[in-house]
């Protein structure tokens, strides 16, 4: 028997990927095994092979599905005051990454897991993004707004900054999302020296 009954495709794709992604969100890519995935989505193990290759194109595909969806969800105003383009970041970095914990975690934990190919690809993604953030830097630099030794170093250090946020936040906790934001906004402004 291949599959459940009643197991449809434009169920049990989807349903394959959101299973597999909270398995290795909490237990890590090394220790779920295919067979944990197939009981988390309620068919035989044979029949996840349908939907993917195997488990390390499985983890490429949730990664490289989170890289495109961020990048496709950033949008810079180049035209804007420097600043003003990185309290946007700023914003979106905290809002996008608490609305998809997941995600983020899986793509900063489990980058170790994949294949050379694979992530040269990720890590070309993520570059991508990062540089996004570089060049709001420069320009803050170049407009004489900020006041950065090193714009790579700053990059990275502030993405890692507001990422960190989603090991800490919890919904209904002390703090809401716009007191968040305006607080990493705050130390954000300090770390480029505006």
């Amino acid at each position: 028997m291949a599959r459940t009954q009643g197991s449809r495709s434009d169920v049990t794709g989807p349903l394959l990927r959101q299973k597999a992604l909270k398995l290795f969100a909490r237990q890590g890519y090394a220790a779920v095994s295919m067979r944990q995935i197939a009981a988390a989505v309620g068919v035989q193990v044979g029949a996840l092979y349908a939907y993917t290759p195997d488990k390390q194109a499985l983890l490429f595909d949730l990664l490289c599905d989170h890289m495109q969806q961020l990048l496709d969800a950033w949008q810079d105003e180049p035209a804007a005051d420097a600043l003003k383009r990185l309290e946007n970041f700023v914003r979106f970095h905290i809002g996008f990454s608490l609305d998809h914990s997941d995600q983020v975690f899986l793509s900063y934990m489990e980058l170790r897991n994949l294949t050379p190919e694979n992530f040269t690809t990720i890590a070309g993604m993520r570059g991508q993004y990062e540089s996004s953030l570089e060049t709001i830097l420069r320009d803050g630099m170049a407009g004489g707004t900020m006041h950065i030794d090193d714009p790579k170093l700053a990059t990275l250090a502030l993405i890692a900054m507001l990422t960190g946020v989603t090991n800490w936040y919890r919904e209904g906790g002390r703090l809401d999302r716009q007191r968040i934001g305006d607080v990493y906004w705050e130390l954000a402004r300090g770390a480029v020296g505006a």
